[in-house]
């Protein structure tokens, strides 16, 4: 995790400008570095390091002797960066894992690097010899990027839509939407740009280099883990072990966050058993949050005894959550209601990580959820394939809410988050399977990748069978939800008549509720005239009620975490 800022073809002072990057530096504080473009006195490129791989030779903006006409800036881990220098025979200058993407792009081109990539990145390169820009991020947008083209050819790109602000001269109109707004890069895409000798760009092409129906091209490496046969669960539990273990590459501590529920708790026991057969010596410590008796608390102590990790449980009140909702929002750069009350938990979380421990490389679950139909309102789909098309459309949306959460949450306290459960490999074969294999099966969500994991020993059956429990409800009190708390907060911040004036205020998805609204004004305090970077609310399908500000839906079981459930009852479920 780093933060990238870079501008082409201003017509402003470039050092003013380059003082817009600073409200990125909370992702990289480890060390800094500002450079010119021989040549382009219009253009700039800042890189902030959080350094994981190679940090005397990995600092970016990258250049390397063989190749001095191309700049890379890159927020990304690559994970088989050794396997293409292998199959490739290329020559590394430095540790790091970016440099690959120089060797990729002189080998075949933007889009052909890109696409050989098994990592999560967002990138720009410069390549001064062919006068041309290249943009990239990954399929599920794991690492930000934000662009700002303006007509008369200026350029900007930052890992944060904060770090372009100012440039865009205050649009504050939230219904228009004129050339120069600021946008968030699409993920799985590549763009590329004409550089002219005065510095302005021109926008050439837009490419998708992958997509959620294609497996990646990387994939047919023969070094790569590949399924065989026809055992399902033994496919799966190959491809998330290989997803967790790729993973393990950094030169810094690794921590995971664990909410007790069946996806944090697999990574973390996955991480903590293949670190100990790689031979890291140091032990993997884990992370949950909640409320004074929160049900994820007891669960994740229930998961970190039987795993051995070195466990860490954070208690918060709801005075503590909504004191930091304010900076929440900011981090996030988003108004969605959903998104925000998780976010609460996972940035306090994310703070006494940063306060009180050693970590920087950080493990979570986000992606099962829309992968494996995770979501409750998955038992009511209409059919197999509707409910692989909400699948599907719920993993496009990722880079707008789970994934979003993730990287800010952690990135506002110089934390690197890692997805395995994103992993393009795991990912290609889960989509394969037909849709009636993925939907929930008898009475369970995310049967699949539950079932590959029955009968290892990996967790307890309890933990592995545990149903779903939305992460802001599974850190709530025992005497009130999480979700009452910040209502009830709002509340006395918003009132009737100001709720009333809603559509008025803000003409863009207008908030229905106190909650929404309070969270709206937040957010334009910060970022006026930017709703649309939210395109709309998360939703849940298929249910009676219009709750749709909320992931909020009852339970169909009540699970005690310090209660086990017996063969008996396991059988029933299973």
């Amino acid at each position: 995790m780093c933060g990238i800022w870079a501008i082409f073809g201003s017509d402003q002072n470039v050092f003013k400008q380059c003082q817009n990057s600073l409200n990125i530096a909370h992702r990289g504080p480890d060390s800094f570095r500002v450079e010119n473009i021989s040549h382009y006195s219009n253009c700039c490129l800042v890189f902030y390091q959080l350094a994981i791989m190679d940090d005397l030779f990995g600092m970016q903006p990258m250049r390397i002797k063989s190749h001095p006409n191309i700049y890379v800036l890159c927020n990304g881990e690559i994970y088989n960066h050794r396997t293409l220098q292998k199959q490739f025979d290329l020559q590394y200058l430095t540790e790091s894992d970016c440099e690959i993407l120089i060797h990729l792009y002189v080998r075949g081109g933007a889009e052909y690097a890109a696409s050989m990539l098994d990592g999560v990145f967002a990138f720009c390169l410069l390549d001064t010899a062919a006068k041309k820009i290249y943009l990239g991020r990954d399929t599920y947008g794991v690492r930000p990027m934000f662009r700002l083209l303006k007509d008369d050819g200026f350029l900007a790109i930052c890992s944060e839509a904060k770090g372009l602000l100012g440039l865009d001269h205050g649009h504050e109109d939230t219904d228009s939407a004129p050339d120069f707004e600021i946008i968030p890069f699409p993920p799985g895409n590549i763009e590329s740009y004409d550089l002219a000798p005065s510095g302005k760009v021109t926008l050439c092409e837009r490419v998708e280099f992958h997509s959620l129906e294609n497996k990646p091209k990387w994939s047919d490496i023969p070094s790569c883990v590949q399924p065989s046969g026809e055992d399902v669960y033994a496919n799966i539990r190959l491809l998330v072990t290989d997803a967790v273990r790729k993973r393990l590459m950094s030169h810094r501590s690794i921590g995971c966050l664990l909410s007790g529920g069946v996806d944090s708790s697999l990574v973390a026991a996955l991480v903590v058993k293949l670190a100990k057969e790689s031979g890291i010596q140091y032990p993997i410590q884990t992370y949950s949050i909640g409320l004074e008796g929160s049900t994820d608390i007891l669960a994740a102590r229930k998961v970190a005894a039987h795993i051995g990790s070195e466990h860490h449980e954070v208690s918060f009140t709801p005075e503590e959550g909504t004191a930091v909702l304010e900076d929440v929002i900011y981090s996030l750069e988003t108004w969605d209601t959903s998104n925000i009350r998780c976010s609460i938990a996972m940035y306090l979380v994310s703070r006494y990580i940063q306060k009180e421990t050693d970590r920087v490389v950080i493990f979570s679950g986000e992606g099962s959820d829309e992968l494996a139909q995770g979501y409750i309102y998955f038992h009511k789909q209409p059919s197999p394939e509707v409910g692989d098309a909400e699948s599907r459309r719920l993993l496009k949306d990722l880079y707008l809410y789970d994934v979003l959460r993730s990287d800010r949450t952690t990135a506002a306290h110089g934390l690197e988050v890692r997805v395995p459960l994103l992993d393009h490999h795991l990912t290609s074969y889960y989509l394969s399977l037909p849709a009636s294999m993925r939907c929930p099966q008898q009475g369970i969500e995310k049967y699949l990748l539950r079932k590959a994991f029955d009968g290892t020993g990996l967790l307890p059956p309890e933990i592995l069978w545990r149903p779903k429990v939305a992460f802001s409800d599974g850190l709530s009190s025992a005497e009130k939800p999480w979700y009452e708390s910040l209502q009830e907060f709002a509340c006395q911040e918003v009132s009737d008549a100001m709720l009333e004036g809603a559509p008025k205020r803000f003409p863009f998805k207008p908030p229905r509720t106190k909650e929404c609204y309070h969270y709206r004004q937040i957010f334009e305090k910060h970022f006026k005239g930017h709703a649309k970077w939210t395109p709309h609310r998360w939703l849940q399908k298929w249910c009676d009620s219009d709750n749709s500000y909320s992931r909020e839906i009852k339970n169909y079981k009540t699970f005690e975490a310090n209660q086990s459930i017996s063969d008996k009852e396991l059988g029933k479920i299973k």
